[in-house]
């Protein structure tokens, strides 16, 4: 056993260990479903970046950016991850105050109406099932390459290290092993890039020299590797398409139920604000470091194949054994992680969602609808093969086209009806999944501007307006959905509110700093190298890659604006309260 096999095998022991030690301590349904509702900031910022950092990340797209997407996957402004926040504030405070078991039941508690809740739960069954399934082939992929194990041994080893206490402790101990992964693949990816990049002569060179390999014309570039030989003729189309996808996954981090149902589990709305602005950070970080080194890799070879995995190579090849051999259980864990949360949201919804019961569910109920799903998921890693990436940009938009408009109107329209809230699912969930699925087969050939998700989210919203028209909201709804809109005296906190506002600085920090990093460290190379700077020796401001780069600071400083606004007003102690 090498000490690639030695240090992924430990970590899952340990992570397996403490999954398990934790079950020890569920007793009820409270804690198997949510945790028991008292999560701290830490434990919610660390599920909430665990359960989105997965082998899609580290492999699928450190692979995208290494065949010819580097220049604008760092230098978009974030538009995806600012989901977490405007997610926590219009919708994720919310879903917290009417204390449901999964996110489907809040839909079902919301309408009054098990239709709904259904259909939901059919949706996270369908969706993370599939991400679920793209997960555990992409934890098979890197066992297989590192180890003496077949693909298919693979697969069952991978979905034993997650099943295991996923299966025995419910939310409260894939949070805690959630919390363990982030802080592992996170230190190991820090370390592994600095270290990578250093040996490149520092980030500047490594971007400079990189614009000029000549078998990845324009990765560099704002708009990456686009014309023949892609999915995009025009750098137009590429901006097209990828703001769509990152407009799509916002929607994806506000209201996606594996990102979403953290917040059920945090001990009161203002953990939930802070986690979702530490969250929006650390996710974009943490991006950026990756896919900036998935790129620069090219430097050491640009001839591996298959571009899935880069970063396996690169921990083999480029730094020492022991630090290759950290990031890889790094992504080991990512992949768990993100495996752990799926599998508990499809075996809650499979026990709580979808079967209209006659008597109380139990925990042991519970564990063996568990047990059931993991076991068809396993059955279908072995039928569909493995496409890590554009399964997963596939699957993860469909939750903003069933979720996104109903997610938000649930909360903030007072005219959407039960009957256009399950319609609105149904039809956003297979106008996103039928144009894909069509797509992706080769059958037919969408322009960047029919995005399936656009598509998708299109119909649903339609289709509630439509039928809310036509229908009436019952006073039971009425009446539920002004309760969500009282804030809780707890929460009515000064010392709590100040505290919380410090995230919102973050933000500004994070907007104000970012630019100028990108600028020096970014655009000034990529011009050196093509001869761009303007004659006096300064960078040019009016080119692509410099807008993209500056937009991060009114992105941002808006957005922490909002917060502190939000913040304010609806947590600053009431008048009659303060003594």
């Amino acid at each position: 056993m090498d000490i690639y096999t030695l240090t992924i095998a430990i970590s899952v022991v340990i992570f397996i260990g403490v999954g398990i030690y934790a079950g020890r301590s569920v007793r009820k349904l409270d804690d198997y479903f949510v945790a028991g509702r008292r999560a701290p900031t830490l434990l919610i910022v660390g599920t909430l970046v665990a359960s989105v950092f997965s082998t899609s990340i580290f492999l699928g797209e450190a692979g995208f950016t290494y065949d010819g997407q580097l220049g604008p996957y760092i230098l978009m402004p974030g538009i995806a991850v600012i989901g977490y926040v405007y997610g926590a504030l219009f919708f994720g405070t919310f879903l917290r105050r009417s204390r449901a078991t999964t996110v489907a039941d809040f839909f079902g508690q919301r309408f009054n109406s098990h239709r709904v809740q259904q259909a939901a739960g059919m949706t996270i069954i369908v969706g993370l099932g599939g991400y679920l399934l793209v997960v555990t082939q992409g934890a098979a992929i890197l066992l297989s390459e590192l180890t003496g194990l077949g693909y298919f041994e693979g697969i069952v080893l991978a979905w034993l290290s997650y099943t295991l206490f996923t299966m025995y402790a419910g939310s409260k101990g894939v949070i805690i092993t959630d919390t363990l992964m982030f802080l592992l693949f996170c230190f190991a990816t820090v370390f592994f890039v600095f270290y990578v990049v250093d040996g490149m002569g520092g980030v500047a060179q490594a971007v400079e020299d990189l614009t000029l390999v000549k078998s990845k014309p324009d990765i560099t570039a704002w708009h990456g590797t686009v014309g023949a030989g892609t999915e995009w003729p025009t750098p137009r189309d590429y901006l097209i398409w990828t703001l769509i996808v990152d407009m799509s996954w916002g929607f994806v981090y506000a209201v996606g139920p594996w990102q979403s149902s953290r917040h059920l589990m945090a001990r009161d709305e203002h953990v939930v604000i802070r986690a979702a602005v530490y969250a929006c950070i650390a996710v974009a970080l943490m991006q950026i470091l990756i896919y900036g080194v998935g790129g620069f890799i090219n430097l050491a070879n640009p001839n591996i194949s298959p571009s899935e995995t880069v970063m396996i190579w690169a921990a083999k090849n480029l730094v020492p054994t022991f630090l290759g051999a950290l990031l890889l259980a790094g992504i080991m864990a990512a992949a768990l992680s993100s495996a752990s949360t799926f599998l508990s949201l499809i075996g809650f919804s499979v026990s709580n969602d979808i079967v209209v019961r006659k008597q109380a569910l139990t925990l042991r109920a519970s564990r063996i609808a568990m047990f059931t799903t993991g076991a068809a998921v396993l059955v279908l890693c072995f039928i569909f093969p493995p496409n890590v990436f554009w399964l997963m940009m596939f699957i993860g938009t469909v939750f903003a086209s069933s979720w996104g408009p109903v997610g938000f109107m649930s909360i903030w329209s007072k005219s959407i009806t039960a009957d256009a809230a399950f319609w609105g699912i149904l039809s956003g969930f297979f106008g996103n999944v039928i144009p894909a699925s069509l797509e992706y087969m080769g059958l037919i050939s969408l322009p960047s501007y029919f995005n399936p998700a656009l598509i998708g989210a299109s119909i649903s919203l339609l289709t509630i307006i439509f039928i809310s028209r036509r229908g009436n909201v019952t006073t039971q709804e009425a009446e539920y959905r002004e309760h969500l809109h009282r804030t809780p005296d707890v929460d009515y906190d000064l010392q709590k509110t100040k505290t919380t506002l410090w995230a919102p600085a973050f933000l500004v920090i994070y907007g104000c700093v970012m630019p100028l990093l990108l600028i020096k460290y970014y655009v000034i190379p990529y011009q050196t190298a093509l001869g761009q700077l303007l004659p006096d020796g300064t960078v040019d401001l009016s080119t692509g890659e410099s807008v993209l780069a500056m937009l991060t600071a009114p992105v941002y400083i808006i957005l922490a604006l909002i917060v502190t606004k939000v913040v304010w007003t609806r947590y600053s102690p009431r008048p009659q309260t303060i003594t």
